[in-house]
């Protein structure tokens, strides 16, 4: 993976609180009564996410991302016995994870970590880092994500649900449960972080949904460690895009509906998917796609999403979704509205212009 020095043209400032500290749910608002600002080209609309179903129309496909999240935070140890706190991204096999190695305060990765250097976790498990990741040649400088050598082998998700917690950072008030970091649909443990997205959703509502000709489909991205501080472009994360998915994908974008994607994990899975010309099919594996300026949208016409940090590099791909005239003008608002940001705020949708003349021109595909 190439690490892009591209940075948004979306420009602001965050005002004080504008992060939401806790759970909507432990603020008195129930999941789908969180804001949301609806984002079309020369109108701005605010709106409540119950309001999603009337929004959208019959024909039109929401696609979310059924990764459960997982219990990524381990208490760690140096050889010396200093604590240690440690994110655990993903697993690349029993004996070899990925991991974030972070400050005592809370303000960011441990930049001064090697190679070699070994850490004692909970329950007997102890690491050695053996080289950055994704590449030790794409980096420049000290490396946030590295491999570890895990001794003994070990599965993940097992070791987390006994000796995890969620992963956490400083706005949040508090320690909350891993429940309030799942989705009403997470079915399949694997993302380090709450695919934040879809949060939101409720059974009543994805009920709603259908139940106004609006189609669901699932697609998997375990999503791995963010990186707020350092608004790095995301690492490999694991994924796949079921067949059935697929064929609802194209059939919807073919037939000039929406195809929604409810989170940047939903994009990245899609974009993956599709060929150019806009051809989708299934696929799994591994994906170190990064949509932005020198990979634009092909497949996704619309987005649900929540708020990014001034200069998060997420916001290259909202500019590569809803174009960036259209993501500046939402988040102009939002600040001027005082919306709340990250895992457990408010809600945008981006609804940019549909062009249907590439479906109209594009030859017609065998069916064989």
């Amino acid at each position: 993976m190439t690490i892009t020095a591209d940075r948004p043209a979306t420009r602001f400032t965050l005002p004080p609180g504008s992060e939401a500290s806790s759970p909507p749910e432990r603020r008195g608002v129930p999941r789908d009564g969180v804001r949301l600002l609806v984002a079309r080209p020369g109108r701005i609309e605010h709106r409540r996410f119950a309001d999603l179903p009337s929004l959208l129309e019959p024909g039109d496909l929401v696609v979310v991302n059924t990764s459960a999240t997982v219990p990524a935070a381990v208490r760690g140890r140096h050889h010396d016995g200093r604590a240690a706190p440690v994110h655990v991204a993903t697993s690349l096999s029993p004996a070899e994870w990925v991991v974030e190695i972070r400050r005592l305060d809370g303000r960011g990765p441990d930049l001064t970590t090697h190679r070699g250097q070994r850490l004692q976790l909970p329950g007997g498990v102890e690491f050695v880092l053996s080289m950055p990741y994704p590449d030790a040649a794409s980096q420049e400088g000290p490396s946030r994500l590295w491999r570890a050598v895990v001794t003994p082998p070990t599965p993940l998700v097992e070791y987390l649900s006994e000796h995890g917690r969620p992963i956490s950072y400083g706005y949040l008030a508090g320690q909350y449960p891993l429940a309030d970091y799942q989705t009403v649909y997470a079915r399949e443990p694997g993302s380090a972080e709450m695919a934040s997205a879809g949060r939101p959703f409720t059974a009543r509502l994805l009920v709603e949904l259908m139940a106004s000709g609006i189609t669901v489909a699932p697609v998997v991205l375990h999503a791995g460690v963010s990186s707020p501080e350092l608004h790095e472009p995301p690492a490999p994360e694991r994924f796949e895009v079921p067949e059935a998915t697929a064929r609802l994908v194209q059939s919807a974008y073919d037939a000039g509906y929406r195809v929604v994607a409810v989170g940047t994990t939903v994009v990245r899975a899609l974009e993956t998917a599709t060929q150019p010309g806009a051809l989708m099919g299934p696929a799994r594996g591994w994906t170190d796609l990064v949509v932005g300026p020198d990979h634009p949208a092909r497949i996704v016409t619309g987005l649900i999403t929540g708020f990014h940090p001034p200069q998060a590099s997420h916001l290259l791909l909202l500019e590569a979704v809803a174009g960036p005239e259209l993501v500046d003008a939402a988040y102009t608002a939002a600040v001027r509205r005082r919306y709340l940001w990250h895992e457990f705020g408010d809600s945008t949708v981006f609804l940019p212009e549909r062009d249907t003349a590439a479906t109209r021109n594009r030859p017609i595909r065998s069916s064989e």
